[in-house]
């Protein structure tokens, strides 16, 4: 008789979830501080450091409900996968918080973006400032596909670390 095994995409499901949900919470908590435009070092490390404890604890409790075993190729699964979910409701999240919490959300930034360009450069002239925005407003979600990305190839190596820490393959008999 075969046994249960635990399915991958069940824990990177999961903890993808928690991971997404935690990080909404830490914008809504940004957004109650009126730090929400803010992208500073702090702000993004601390955005990282939530998918990489997710990512962790997911390979860790696979681990558990495999009776202590768990592959590298196992591993390597669960981190994109927990990113990827996570990247998802916080894409919806944003969604919302831009169109119905915080409407002018967008108008926000990219004002203060012109006014970052203006300091950083004060060469350039308010036409290249213009069109260098409205050419971020076209591509948006490539931007956001890029993101993506990043976040996935972020969860991958997180996942590969934390794998071969752990990793113990079940025994051959």
């Amino acid at each position: 008789m075969e046994e249960n095994q635990p399915k991958v995409g069940t824990f990177s499901r999961n903890y993808g979830v928690l991971a997404g949900a935690t990080g909404i919470i830490f914008s809504l908590m940004l957004y109650l501080a009126d730090m929400h435009h803010e992208r500073s070092f702090a702000i993004q490390a601390v955005q990282y450091l939530i998918l990489a404890v997710f990512v962790v604890l997911a390979i860790l409790q696979f681990k558990k409900a495999n009776g202590g075993f768990i592959s590298l190729i196992q591993a390597m699964k669960i981190g994109p996968g927990v990113a990827v979910v996570s990247f998802i409701l916080g894409i919806i999240y944003f969604l919302i918080f831009s169109n119905v919490i915080e409407p002018n959300f967008m108008e926000q930034a990219y004002e203060l973006g012109r006014q970052q360009a203006l300091e950083q450069n004060p060469n350039l002239t308010t036409e290249q400032i213009d069109q260098s925005i409205e050419i971020q407003k076209k591509f948006f979600w490539v931007i956001m596909a890029v993101f993506m990305l990043l976040s996935v190839i972020f969860g991958f190596i997180v996942s590969l670390i934390t794998g071969l820490i752990v990793k113990k393959d079940k025994p051959a008999y």
